[in-house]
């Protein structure tokens, strides 16, 4: 709790960033494609967690089955949620079911007490699961940066992967000066190739991914 204490306050003073990637290799059909396929490598933790991966989604459509630890990860609003969010918020809780039971059993100064907990670990998972689902709704309009999202329908972009069909890949945006990565789909179906300029027309219908067609001008 100490270390996360001073976690938050030196991002909310000094704005550092400690997030790390962490490549969890999901590989979804629809809604995240991670295959070997696509340029540039596999997505990290950062651009899934941008993405909703609900249950259904990952039990219907993946293509290769997801570890135990990554099905953790998702069912528990550590993916959809910024990480470090997720992660304290089980801490948290995990920590104040510790204090409340100890004190409440009078175990705090005992064996029992690491019993207690190890034993909350678990519970203070689905807890956290209930308190985090409502922020979804609030950070799902939020880029990773904290800023409100950008409007991206009728920019310009480069293919960062080859894509046709209903296959998903990335490309880049180039807004301000800054630069955003995107999953994209073909608007019809047409092949895009990598490095090629594309234009983008509409969003899908599960706000996951963008619609895109080349762009000649």
């Amino acid at each position: 709790m100490l270390l996360l204490i001073v976690y938050w306050i030196l991002t909310m003073v000094s704005g550092i960033d400690f997030d790390y990637d962490v490549d969890i290799d999901i590989d979804l059909d629809v809604d995240v494609d991670a295959d070997a396929g696509i340029e540039g490598g596999n997505m990290d933790f950062q651009d899934i967690s941008n993405a909703e991966v609900d249950k259904e989604q990952v039990i219907g459509n993946r293509r290769q089955p997801l570890k135990w630890w990554q099905i953790v990860l998702i069912y528990f609003n550590f993916v959809g949620l910024p990480f470090m969010f997720t992660f304290t918020a089980w801490i948290f809780i995990w920590w104040f079911a510790t204090v409340l039971i100890t004190k409440l059993t009078g175990s705090y100064e005992n064996a029992f007490g690491f019993v207690v907990m190890l034993g909350a670990m678990i519970p203070a998972l689905f807890v956290t699961k209930i308190f985090t689902t409502p922020f979804k709704g609030f950070f799902k309009n939020l880029n990773k940066d904290g800023d409100k999202a950008v409007e991206y329908l009728g920019r310009t972009g480069i293919m960062l992967s080859s894509i046709e069909g209903e296959r998903m890949g990335n490309a880049e945006v180039t807004i301000n000066g800054d630069s955003y990565n995107i999953y994209v789909k073909s608007l019809d179906g047409s092949p895009l190739k990598y490095q090629q300029k594309i234009l983008i027309i509409n969003q899908s219908a599960d706000k996951n991914s963008f619609l895109v067609q080349a762009y000649n001008n």
